[in-house]
């Protein structure tokens, strides 16, 4: 709970998991049903980039600050929408998928520390398409689903602050595929080293879960624990077409964050359909 988002706010890490889940709710959004999001791990929403936690790490300079000059190609669609937002500041997951909520769709946010919940709860106050819950994670998750709507997205997006995280994430996963089948789920995981990675896909693999991919980027070999090396996004119940999009968005995104010590970029099937 002591986990404070605006100092990593708009990384590199960021930037590869906002672009894949604005590809997923975009894909959510080709069919006329409604339909919601969870967000499990919500932070502050929108973030300012010139605040005194931003200015500290200045992370987001190899992240967004990368991504500028970009004017075309497969990351434009997300791009348009964060330039969309007021100079200077970054949407996460909570003003990105909001931005694109249809009349009808829904969003509900979940955040444990209290004065990161009250910004989300006064930033959303009044909005009828969100909710917003001050409460743990993988509690919600067996407490908010499934959805009314029967489709949506699970967002599943711990800190990994605590020893144990990749299993508490792992059997939530599994959890919410037994309650909630239909729904597609798009978990957010560093890469330090490979060890506990493996262990985290091998029981996605164990679980019963079925079609499920997982979205790497690498920065260099994960060969040192003690550094965030890269970061994956595993999706289960990918929408139509997801892998090869993220194919797409991960090759422009390590282009742009090359690092000659061994970067690169995976889209690996760990249970198929």
């Amino acid at each position: 709970m002591n986990y404070r988002h605006a100092f990593h706010a708009a990384n590199f890490a960021d930037c590869m998991k906002h672009a894949l889940v604005h590809a997923i709710v975009a894909a959510l959004a080709r069919k006329a049903t409604p339909f919601r999001v969870l967000d499990t791990h919500a932070g502050i929403g929108l973030y300012d980039l010139q605040s005194e936690a931003a200015r500290r790490t200045g992370e987001w300079r190899d992240g967004i600050g990368l991504l500028e000059a970009i004017q075309d190609g497969p990351l434009m669609p997300w791009l348009t929408l964060v330039r969309g937002f007021p100079r200077g500041t970054y949407p996460g997951s909570p003003a990105l998928v909001r931005a694109m909520l249809r009349p009808g769709d829904h969003l509900a946010l979940c955040e444990l520390h209290p004065e990161d919940a009250a910004t989300l709860r006064a930033a959303f106050r009044g909005d009828p398409q969100v909710s917003v819950h001050r409460r743990d994670a993988y509690e919600a998750v067996a407490a908010l689903t499934p959805f009314p709507e029967r489709r949506g997205l699970v967002l599943l997006d711990p800190p990994f602050e605590a020893e144990g995280e990749f299993g508490r994430l792992s059997a939530a996963m599994a959890q919410l595929g037994r309650r909630f089948r239909p729904a597609v789920q798009a978990a957010w995981y560093p890469i330090k080293h490979r060890a506990p990675v493996r262990g985290f896909t091998d029981a996605l693999a164990a679980s019963g879960l079925r079609d499920v991919v997982a979205c790497e980027l690498w920065l260099r070999e994960p060969t040192d624990p003690t550094r965030l090396n890269g970061c994956g996004l595993a999706v289960v119940n990918p929408p139509y077409g997801f892998a090869e999009t993220a194919r797409s968005l991960l090759a422009a995104l390590q282009a742009r964050f090359y690092d000659e010590r061994g970067g690169g970029w995976a889209v690996t099937e760990i249970v198929p359909e």
